[in-house]
């Protein structure tokens, strides 16, 4: 193929669309048909102006209103190449120009150019004739000048390539004549120049060639046999050179289109005419067919207007004698509305983000109709209530692009139907259905089911207890809809909520993160942060109230009376109250709340309970009727006080009630107050220790008569020791004197006083110097409580003289023992040295006993004056758990009246001088106690004398 041949002109057209801005402009390029596969049409990326990085990012693609693609795009070096081998006459045929109509598409943003590559002819068809051997039979007496019609060749090439003349050969009787005919056709006869004479030659074969304008030159030939027969010198003539008619398309396949006539003026034989189509190349004798003998022209094939609009068929009409005449049929085929509107999508977005802008172009499509006129006028409509609209781009062009705002928790997904149809009628239309995804976006922030929460929890729970759940909803999608919980860092009471509460993070779930008292905080508030997992996060807030709820975990608390460890305290009660009297009131509370907090009171032991009650609300004991002097002086009352809650809790306190009209009265009565109430308490314990004792001395009875001798011989020589060791201990005897009748303690003495703790042992304890007050009368007949001067108190003598200090300090002068009761000899000094004759077990015994006996009753004769009558009846008798009434107390029911002693310290310094010089014991301090030498151990026997003399 030559260069000229393979030459190709490229021209390149830059117009503006007014229609739509995405179409930017139109390129058209020419091109040899035949080209190989892969050959370049052209650069199109530099004729638009285009980048080749922006070919890739919009994914450059070629789009054809058909399903044949011969242009394929190379997005890497931006030209066009021929996908391939293009046949011109089999893409056109014998219609010029022949073109190829595309479109090129860009995405990100969406835009097209339109493309039209002309395809040019080469001359690669020889022509050629449908009839290789045309027979004739010409009679002799035709006459020079008759013509008869030879069968066209035909050339698919166009142009100079296509048929150019003819020759034929011999030429002795024969000329050709090339005749153009006036809708461009061209006819084709041969003229007798001659005469034939059949005596001389009855066949001759004629050589017909066809030529081509084209580079090299191609031919066509066939051949024609000439028969001379006898004369007929008439032809047949048609009655009209040119029949017209018009048909439908889609006209059902054996109507009948119209009939040709031609006349012949012989007779016989020669008058006898046969129709043909002689025009067979242009595919003419598939669609129709003509009655040889009648010349009626129907229909053999489908007749459809989107292919040819007219056809025009040539007839023949020969008869015997070989005499022919042509006619030429037009024939107009009318298009009627049977093609449906075509969608094709040229490009489209399958998701889009909910945050795209209105304008934003989804879809582009094509929509073709091959019908003419209003047939294929095309409109298309959206369905309704959609976000988006349709716009026409250009002819047959639309973009479906975004309307208004998009919310994808309003709707997700939508299915786009377009609907386009035709103006014919009746209309035609056709529909394609568009499914576009809505992407998420972060627009949504977690949202809380409450706008507050408020939860309750018993206090003392155990700490990691899940409290509640808080639940917030995000209504965006996978990662941004994921919600996360946190704790809002705040304080409470000074504290940070973190060390109160919790938060999981994955599921709200609010848990406590100690054991919560409802005594030291009712509630709390603090804020939870739902956020999501977005970028950036969304997040909300709600306030959370945790209300601790109270439970009966604390019993009442008694205020008063106070009780303690010290002496009980006493009411005095006159007998001439009367019934509704105020002894006192018990005064109690409860730290918890609501019903766990109402108080009750009720009398649970007393003496006499016709005289005293209790008030069920107000605690307070008064007499409920007159009392008299057959009542006991000690009147004991046990209270207890008892909450409300489901699990009631409850205190008891005993009032220790004295009902005398004076004071000696109640010093006379109240001696044996403390130790009726010793004795009730150990009661139990002694009849434990009786039994128990009983089954040991069984036991043992044996074993301690044998042991006997060795025990006291051990016993005796453990005492002399320790007794050489003793410190001496100043005695101070006391004295009590009651001046005119009058109950008044004169004079306070300080004494400091050491006895043993249990009879067995020979230990030795102090007493705590006291600093009670005690009841006078004055004058007016008020009661009232001189300060005691003294740290100490002791049983006093008969007489009021102050006797010198014992130098033993194991027992008073008169009562110390010798062997077998005998008194000490004066030989032996004094509290100096051993015993002269050591005491049997029982002596010893019984003249602790004494020692300790004489002191608590002295302690009695002096305990009713003090403020809290305080007697101490048990084996370790101390005065260091009086109480020490220092301020001013009023006491239901009397008007007594306590007030300070501004000279104990005083004194208390002043006896610890007295005892340096004598090296007694350090001076006492509280609840201090000293190593005590050890003791005979106590028989049965001295027991029993020592429970008589406490009950004498």
């Amino acid at each position: 193929m030559s260069g000229r041949t393979m030459a190709r002109q490229v021209l390149v057209l830059f117009f503006s669309l007014v229609s739509f801005s995405s179409v930017r402009a139109q390129v058209t390029y020419s091109v040899p048909e035949e080209m190989p596969r892969g050959s370049v049409v052209g650069n199109i990326a530099q004729d638009l102006g285009l980048e080749i990085k922006r070919l890739k990012s919009g994914k450059a693609h070629i789009f054809t209103s058909d399903s044949a693609e011969h242009i394929e795009l190379n997005r890497d070096r931006g030209l066009l190449l021929i996908k391939g081998k293009i046949d011109r006459e089999a893409l056109c045929g014998q219609t010029t120009p022949c073109a190829l109509h595309f479109q090129i598409i860009l995405e990100n943003p969406m835009e097209f150019y339109s493309v039209t590559v002309e395809v040019t002819d080469i001359n690669d068809n020889p022509p050629s004739f449908q009839t290789l051997d045309m027979k004739f039979k010409i009679s002799e007496s035709a006459v020079p000048g008759v013509k008869f019609a030879l069968e066209t060749a035909v050339d698919p090439d166009v142009g100079m390539n296509g048929l150019q003349s003819y020759s034929l050969h011999p030429t002795d009787h024969f000329t050709l004549k090339l005749e153009k005919q006036a809708d461009g056709g061209q006819t084709l006869a041969m003229i007798l120049q001659k005469s034939l004479d059949r005596e001389n030659k009855e066949q001759m074969t004629l050589v017909l060639t066809a030529l081509d304008g084209g580079d090299p030159q191609l031919t066509g030939t066939a051949q024609i046999h000439v028969t001379v027969l006898d004369v007929n010198d008439n032809a047949p003539v048609f009655t009209q050179r040119v029949y017209k008619t018009s048909i439908t398309e889609n006209t059902a396949i054996g109507t009948a289109v119209i009939k040709v006539s031609a006349n012949d003026a012989d007779e016989g034989s020669n008058s006898k005419i046969s129709y043909s189509i002689k025009n067979t190349a242009d595919g003419i004798s598939k669609l129709f067919s003509i009655d040889i003998d009648h010349g009626v022209l129907k229909i053999i094939g489908h007749i459809d207007y989107e292919k040819y609009h007219s056809y025009k068929i040539h007839v023949q009409a020969i008869d015997e004698g070989g005499l022919t005449d042509t006619c030429n049929i037009e024939v107009d085929v009318v298009d009627i509305n049977d093609n449906d509107p075509t969608i094709k999508i040229m490009s489209k977005l399958n998701m889009i983000p909910e945050d795209s802008k209105p304008g934003t172009v989804i879809t582009m499509i094509n929509v073709q109709d091959p019908d003419s006129g209003e047939n294929g006028k095309v409109y298309c409509v959206l369905n309704e209530n959609m976000p988006f609209s349709l716009k026409s781009t250009s002819n047959n062009f639309f973009s479906l692009v975004t309307d208004l705002n998009l919310d994808r928790e309003r709707d997700s997904e939508y299915n786009i139907s377009i609907k386009c149809a035709d103006e014919g009628v009746p209309s035609l239309s056709s529909s394609i259905t568009i499914p576009i995804q809505i992407t998420d976006v972060n627009d949504n922030a977690p949202v809380f089911e409450r706008s507050s929460y408020e939860a309750s929890v018993l206090e003392n729970n155990t700490p990691g207890l899940s409290i509640f759940r808080t639940n917030a909803r995000d209504a965006d999608q996978n990662q941004n809809a994921r919600v996360s919980y946190l704790l809002e860092d705040s304080s409470v009471n000074g504290v940070s909520v973190s060390s109160y509460v919790s938060v999981m993070a994955d599921s709200g779930v609010v848990q406590a993160v100690r054991s919560f008292d409802y005594e030291q905080i009712k509630e709390f508030r603090f804020c939870v942060r739902a956020q999501d997992g977005g970028s950036p996060p969304l997040s909300s807030n709600v306030t959370v109230r945790i209300i601790i709820q109270d439970q009966n975990d604390n019993a009442p608390q008694i205020l008063y009376p106070v009780q303690t460890g010290g002496s009980p305290v006493a009411e005095m009660v006159p007998r001439s109250a009367d019934v509704g009297y105020l002894v006192t009131k018990v005064v109690a509370v409860d730290v918890d709340s609501g019903q766990n907090a109402w108080l009750s009171y009720k009398l649970l032991k007393v003496t006499d309970r016709a005289l005293f009650e209790v008030g069920a609300q107000n605690g307070e004991i008064r007499t409920i009727r007159q009392v008299t002097d057959k009542d006991a002086v000690k009147q004991k009352l046990t209270v207890i006080v008892e909450d409300n809650g489901q699990s009631p809790r409850s205190a008891t306190v005993t009032v220790n009630v004295a009902v005398a009209d004076g004071f000696p009265e109640l010093l006379s009565d109240l001696t044996d107050f403390t130790q009726d109430k010793l004795h009730n308490e150990d009661l139990t314990f002694y009849l434990i220790l009786a039994l128990a004792a009983v089954s040991f001395l069984f036991i043992m009875s044996l074993i301690a008569i044998i042991s006997v001798k060795c025990y006291r011989w051990r016993r005796e020589r453990l005492f002399y020791k320790s007794e050489a060791n003793l410190p001496v201990i100043p005695y101070y005897p006391p004295l009590y004197a009651d001046v005119g009748g009058t109950a008044t303690l004169q004079h306070t003495y300080n004494y400091d006083v050491c006895r043993t703790t249990d009879s067995r042992k020979s230990d030795m304890n102090f007493l705590k110097p006291s600093s009670q007050s005690f009841m006078t009368l004055d004058s007016s007949g008020a009661q009232t409580l001189p300060h005691v001067h003294g740290e100490g108190l002791i049983h006093e003598e008969p007489n009021d003289q102050q006797k010198p200090p014992s130098a033993d300090w194991r027992f008073p002068q008169n009562q110390r023992p010798g062997p077998s009761g005998a008194a000490a000899t004066p030989e032996v000094a004094v509290g100096t040295g051993p015993w002269p004759n050591p005491p049997t077990e029982a002596e010893q015994l019984q003249a602790l006993m004494a020692a300790a006996n004489e002191v608590s009753e002295a302690t009695n004769t002096l305990g009713p004056g003090t403020m809290g009558l305080s007697t101490r009846y048990s084996p370790q008798f101390t005065l260091q758990h009086v109480p020490d009434y220092r301020q001013n107390v009023y006491i239901p029911g009397s008007t007594a009246t306590l007030t300070a002693n501004p000279q104990q310290q005083l004194l208390q310094q002043q006896q610890q001088q007295q005892l340096a010089p004598q090296q007694a014991l350090p001076p006492p301090q509280p609840l201090a106690t000293q190593p005590e030498p050890p003791k005979a151990a106590q028989t049965p026997a001295s027991k029993k004398k020592s429970t008589k003399k406490e009950k004498k």
